[in-house]
């Protein structure tokens, strides 16, 4: 009889990924074990350095080792990544991060195309579509038919000879909108006033003032006092499309071209979030976009929609539910096709499992919401046969309604259970509690934040006294009176996307959460038919654009009266003020750290040795107001400036306003001059929702605006959300947290499912009135939340 070993083997003893030193962002020298092939859930404040232990250390760490093991030539090819700032980092595997980046909105992408689905379907068609039209390039309608005919020279035998060829290649793109599905057009009655003349201030371009230069230039080749509707036609031409011409103005030399040509360069060039709120909202109204009438909306030619498989093309099969394409693609018998059919399928049943049946493969991924990006990157992911690889989650409960987030926790313990380490980054109660172990960062954010205060299991994490235990099982009560509505919005027979003709009254003077689970039709009902009304200000998911030089103190305008106030104290110019223009250090370029490129390897960055990282130059840094210079204000956190520029000494009022917004969002600890890359979702979300906060405006539309906070910041937000409608404001909110539903006046829940099974109004009321109805699946996991304190 053999003797029973009893020592393990060595391999077994690396189950657990060792982090020592870790000092990435704001953490403070931390060091954590996590343990392997378990779902380990990291909790905390908004800029407390979740993201700076797990993203910035854990996964970009193993992401590099992984590039390292390529040669120089991949390599150069491959995005440079410097080490984490960290002493230790063991037992790290393979990671694969699922994150809540929005996907791209390229016009040309969509779900079909984003998930290799379409590319699939191609094949199917080109194989058993009839009639038989060619290859699957003929069904891609990023692929334009292109032939050609004529001669070539050749090299033959050591002599030239010319031959004549022809070549043809057979794509699906629509010549009309060249495959982006729709045209635009510009809105002629928003350019102008046909009843005014020019110099009566007919143009509605911001900007285009006649008393300004514009007005000497147009005297000079229109009549200003001829009203435009009396214009020639050769007139109108020239005032709305003229190529760039060279003229001369009174003695001097222009280049003038038309209206449209000109708003196409200096205003739609641009990204839409980098706009200034005006002229956002002018290109918002002046923009039209309609079905493209060549392919109508398909983006497909007439040849790749005439093959057919079961009577229908694949531009119908794009437009289906991905649910009815499950079905509709199991009824496909073809012995030859039968692997590629099986892959579809599987594909297609991991969108209905992820709780995104309701899509179409034809919806452009630059319409996805957060959280519908994050779970469509996922797809990919679930049936993989790879295991021990760390899966690494940024708030996958990202856009779900509490019903959808039961199924998103099946799929995370479905990846634990296949043998993989899945590291989730959450503030969701309902997602903290199927953890295996538990990281709670803090105490608080930023330079407050950055160490471990508990690590364990969930229960012992509600008896551990931190901010986070603390909150866990908070639950907000109903109010026991609600506000009464000063008006609606009048919506009648919506039918935008899911819409089954919606009429519904929108109230007024009130907090009014609109609410159903993902996919249900509240931003088509909102987005669609309520931001876009006059006194509106919209704030949507989308995410803020901002550049390493980028700042809160740029971002929100801020710089601009302290640059002035700096300026006027000091009698100087103020673009001395400005880092990116002549106050920057003449050795860094103003960007306070210097990049050396060192070709395959991690470019470094060091701190700029002339300017010690402050950014300006030396000189400037010799004019001071109220006792600072320009980078000690930067280095102020927003609540100490909101102290510094309300003295009397310092007084800035319009700074005063912005700081104090930015304070009651609740990032008055984030820096002035802290680079907009560093912040964290839920920074970047509340930064948004501030600025948008000091428009004028009488209704407020927020999308989310929980996302990415903590369970203590909720109550400030609706704090916030209070007060704006004590001051007689009106908010709309499309929510799934329960806290929001339970603080509010009204709500309008949407469903009662998603896609085709959703697009109606299933309630409208209090929220009391739809606890003690359970009318819907909202009014059920409403109920079961303030169970515990009704």
């Amino acid at each position: 009889m053999t003797e029973e070993r009893t020592t393990a083997h060595p391999a077994d003893s690396h189950d657990r990924i060792r982090v020592q030193g870790a000092r990435e962002h704001n953490l403070k020298n931390v060091s954590v074990e996590l343990p392997k092939r378990r779902l380990t859930v990291f909790t905390g404040v908004s800029g407390s350095g979740k993201s700076s232990l797990v993203f910035s250390t854990i996964a970009a760490e193993s992401q590099r080792l992984i590039n390292e093991t390529y040669s120089a030539f991949v390599q150069g090819f491959m995005p440079s990544q410097s080490r984490p700032d960290v002493d230790v980092l063991e037992g790290l595997t393979t990671a694969i991060i699922v994150d809540q980046e929005r996907m791209g909105a390229n016009p040309r992408s969509t779900v079909g195309t984003a998930t290799d689905v379409n590319a699939m379907l191609r094949i199917v068609f080109s194989r058993l579509g009839q009639p038989r039209i060619g290859s699957p390039n003929a069904f891609s309608f990023n692929v334009a038919s292109v032939s050609g005919a004529g001669a070539v020279t050749l090299e033959k035998g050591g002599k030239t000879v010319k031959e004549r060829r022809s070549f043809e290649i057979l794509g699906g793109m629509c010549a009309v909108c060249e495959g982006r599905g729709s045209v635009s057009d510009f809105a002629l009655d928003e350019l102008y006033d046909a009843d005014k003349s020019l110099s009566e201030g007919a143009l509605k371009v911001p900007g285009y003032s006649m008393d300004s230069w514009w007005g000497r230039l147009f005297a000079d080749l229109f009549d200003m006092d001829k009203p435009i509707r009396d214009f020639t036609p050769a007139e109108l031409d020239d005032l709305l499309r003229k190529e760039p011409t060279k003229i001369k103005v009174e003695g001097v030399n222009l280049t003038y071209e038309g209206l449209i040509p000109r708003i196409q360069k200096s205003m739609l060039s641009k990204d839409r979030e980098a706009m200034q709120p005006h002229i956002r909202a002018f290109v918002d109204r002046a923009i039209v976009f309609h079905a493209c009438p060549g392919c109508d909306g398909t983006r497909l030619n007439e040849t790749a929609r005439s093959s057919k498989i079961h009577g229908c093309s694949i531009a119908d099969v794009c437009a289906m539910q991905i649910s009815d394409l499950a079905e509709w693609v199991r009824g496909i018998d073809d012995p030859g096709m039968a692997p590629l059919i099986a892959k579809l399928c599987e594909t297609l049943d991991s969108f209905v499992q992820i709780g995104l049946g309701y899509l179409s493969l034809d919806r452009p991924t630059g319409t996805l919401s957060g959280g519908e990006s994050q779970r469509t990157k996922m797809i990919r992911h679930l049936g993989s046969p790879i295991t021990d690889a760390t899966y690494v989650f940024d708030e996958p409960s990202i856009g779900l309604h509490p019903h959808d987030i039961q199924r998103m926790n099946q799929l995370l313990l479905k990846l634990r259970d296949k043998g993989n380490t899945v590291l989730v980054v959450e503030h969701k109660p309902e997602m903290i509690a199927i953890a295996d172990h538990v990281v709670d960062l803090g105490p608080r954010a930023g330079a407050d934040g950055g160490e471990i205060c508990f690590e364990g299991t969930v229960d012992a994490l509600r008896a551990s006294g931190t901010l986070t235990g603390q909150h866990l099982d908070d639950r907000a009560r109903l109010k026991d009176a609600v506000r009464s509505s000063s008006g609606a919005i009048e919506v009648r027979g919506a039918d935008r996307h899911n819409l089954q003709g919606v009429d519904v009254d929108v109230p007024l003077g009130v907090l009014c959460a609109i609410t159903g689970v993902a996919g249900s039709g509240k931003s088509s009902l909102v987005h669609g038919y309520v931001s876009n009304r006059d006194g509106v200000v919209a704030v949507d998911q989308g995410a803020i654009k901002g550049s390493r030089r980028s700042n809160p103190a740029t971002y929100t305008g801020l710089l601009d009266p302290v640059r002035t106030a700096f300026a006027k104290a000091n009698g100087v110019k103020p673009a001395l003020f400005s880092a990116n223009s002549e106050g920057a250090c003449p050795e860094c370029k103003g960007a306070g750290i210097i990049y050396t490129d060192l070709g395959m390897m991690a470019t470094m960055e060091s701190v700029c040795q002339v300017c010690d990282g402050k950014r300006y130059d030396a000189e400037v840094l010799q004019y001071t107001f109220g006792g600072k210079n320009i980078a000690e204000v930067l280095d102020l956190s927003m609540a100490e400036a909101l102290e510094f520029f309300s003295a009397p000494e310092s007084k800035i009022p319009k700074a005063v306003k912005i700081l104090s917004r930015l304070v009651d969002v609740g990032i008055g600890y984030i820096k002035l001059g802290q680079a907009l890359s560093t912040l964290s979702g839920g920074e970047r979300q509340r930064l948004k929702l501030a600025i948008h906060m000091l428009e004028d405006a009488e209704v407020y539309v927020l999308d989310e605006p929980t996302t990415g906070l903590h369970l203590a910041d909720v109550e400030q937000l609706l704090g916030l959300l209070d007060r704006l409608v004590d001051a007689g404001k009106s908010v709309i909110v499309i929510e799934h947290h329960q806290a929001v539903m339970a603080h509010a006046d009204w709500i309008i829940d949407i469903g009662p499912g998603a896609g085709q099974q959703g697009g109606t109004i299933v309630f409208e009321g209090s929220p009391r009135d739809l606890v003690e109805s359970r009318a819907t699946l909202t009014g059920e996991h409403l109920a079961e939340y303030v169970g515990a304190v009704t």
